[in-house]
């Protein structure tokens, strides 16, 4: 009997270690502080560069028909067998900063001195073309260049010119004046062109031009 009555304190004793020893490997959560919020979990942070490293594309939503004003494209039939003259204005080229279609106040003599040209013979027309430079995707800088060859109708139209005079093409990163690769090539290359149109008079009755 008494070896009985030490072998039960004993057992209990034992039973009691195991259970304690059993809940070390239990998973214990994590009581919040009362007036503090826990951190989120880490995630690694998002990516901000594109291709290239440079900064995301913003979305392209533009209406390549109707610039923000308001004014229509102009029809291009009324353009159809005119002679290009590349060189005419070529002096008057005007430049833009990067990922922008704004007009700087620097390249305002440039379009008065386009917009001076059209007037002086009115049966020329204007064909802008917009370009970018090389950095982006091939949509984004189609779409691009197109809002800069919009932006110069629009600022010749401010001039006076008949904007229906003007049509506008979009090259995209295409035709690059620079083929370098460095800040010095892209600024050439960030660029409308102004290519003066003359009436053919060889073109196909019917043709129309004016």
């Amino acid at each position: 009997m008494k070896t009985m009555k030490m072998i039960y304190p004993l057992a209990f004793a034992l039973a009691v270690m195991l259970a304690a020893t059993g809940c070390k490997h239990q998973p214990v959560g994590i009581t919040p502080m009362k007036g503090v919020t826990p951190p989120p979990p880490y995630e690694p942070p998002p990516n901000t560069k594109g291709d290239n490293g440079l900064p995301p594309e913003p979305p392209i939503n533009f209406d390549t028909n109707v610039i923000a004003q308001g004014i229509p494209a102009a029809d291009q039939t009324l353009f159809g067998g005119m002679l290009e003259d590349t060189n005419a204005l070529a002096a008057y080229t005007i430049h833009f900063r990067y990922d922008s279609a704004a007009i700087r106040d620097s390249e305002k003599a440039s379009l008065q001195s386009v917009a001076s040209a059209l007037a002086a013979d009115p049966a020329t027309k204007l064909l802008v073309e917009g370009n970018c430079d090389e950095r982006g995707t091939e949509e984004y800088n189609r779409a691009l260049g197109e809002r800069r060859a919009l932006a110069a109708r629009e600022a010749l139209a401010k001039l006076g010119l008949d904007p229906m005079r003007v049509r506008t093409i979009s090259n995209g990163k295409d035709r690059p004046v620079d083929t370098g690769h460095d800040e010095a090539a892209w600024q050439k290359n960030r660029r409308d062109d102004f290519i003066l149109l003359h009436p053919n008079p060889n073109a196909p009755a019917g043709v129309p031009q004016s």
